[in-house]
């Protein structure tokens, strides 16, 4: 659990947010707070709203905020719901928001949780606990076609009918570890893998569990209102999927005009982060600010 407390590219982040004493700022995957904490400790008058959909990093945020709790308020929110937060709690336009996006290390550290091929735990993989949908569900019960599709398109796995073949064919799957031996065994031998075989079966239940790419569209569509003129926009993604949108999105709204993109490329962990943190080297981070002259009729107002 040494990575719990560890924010990847903190530096750079709280460099590039350009924080205020007095601004209004937006943490919108709170997670153990580590982000949170380094805006919070800069701020005076200003004030942080960090949101999580997961009860559990709450739990942990909230003790590690303590000594900041006149500064910080901390909700239970899909971050997909920043505009909604926004209005119930009638903040000012926003001068900066961070998301930084995937599994928390403490997901991934619990086994229970089921996110992780390293034990054997129960296919779960939900975030939030009262979703419905679970990995167990898609493992041992999903056509294999629609198996297979899942594992291309959102685990860009290569050999994706391979091991929704092999998955069928094994059920019922008990376990996170039974599932990694499947995937394992049905994947096509080749030379010596950077990756575990499995890490692409992983991630494509986990964004399918979450509905993770449904909630990113609706948080990068929904955050430009939020923002207030020359407001930061920090996210940090993972894996290709996620960078994709997230670049996607920047530059549709900059050719709008609403946003300048303002990491011309993407910034990433350097050496020695990723020797301390290894869960950092696949970070991207990329960055925008909201523009004074905007063609957003609700740019720089909550109302």
């Amino acid at each position: 659990m040494s990575v719990l407390h560890t924010p990847v590219l903190a530096v750079e982040a709280i460099e590039w947010l350009r924080i205020r004493p007095d601004g209004a700022y937006f943490d919108a995957t709170l997670g153990a707070g580590g982000h949170a904490i380094e805006i919070a400790k800069r701020l005076t008058t200003g004030r942080l709203i960090g949101i999580d959909r997961d009860p559990q990093a709450l739990v942990i945020a909230r003790e590690r905020l303590k000594a900041y709790e006149r500064k910080v308020v901390v909700m239970q929110a899909e971050f997909s719901k920043i505009g909604d937060v926004a209005r119930e709690l009638a903040l000012p336009p926003l001068d900066g928001v961070i998301a930084d996006l995937g599994v928390s290390s403490m997901e991934l550290d619990s086994p229970e949780r089921g996110f992780s091929f390293r034990w054997a735990g129960p296919l779960d993989m939900r975030m939030r606990p009262q979703d419905t949908l679970t990995a167990e569900e898609i493992v041992n019960r999903w056509p294999e076609k629609e198996l297979a599709d899942l594992l291309y398109q959102k685990g860009e796995e290569h050999d994706s009918r391979r091991i929704a073949r092999a998955v069928v064919r094994a059920r019922p799957i008990r376990d996170t570890g039974h599932l990694a031996t499947v995937v394992a065994g049905g994947r096509k031998a080749r030379g010596r893998q950077k990756l575990h075989p499995a890490t692409k079966t992983f991630l494509a239940l986990r964004i399918a569990v979450n509905r993770e790419e449904e909630e990113l569209e609706q948080f990068l569509s929904r955050t430009p209102a939020t923002l207030n003129f020359e407001g930061r926009w920090v996210v940090l993604s993972y894996h290709s999927l996620e960078d994709r949108m997230v670049k996607r999105a920047f530059q549709s709204l900059s050719r709008q005009g609403n946003l300048r993109v303002l990491t011309k490329k993407v910034i990433q962990p350097g050496d020695e982060e990723i020797r301390s943190n290894p869960r950092s080297r696949s970070a991207r981070m990329r960055v925008a600010e909201k523009l004074a002259i905007s063609n957003d009729p609700v740019a720089g107002s909550m109302s």
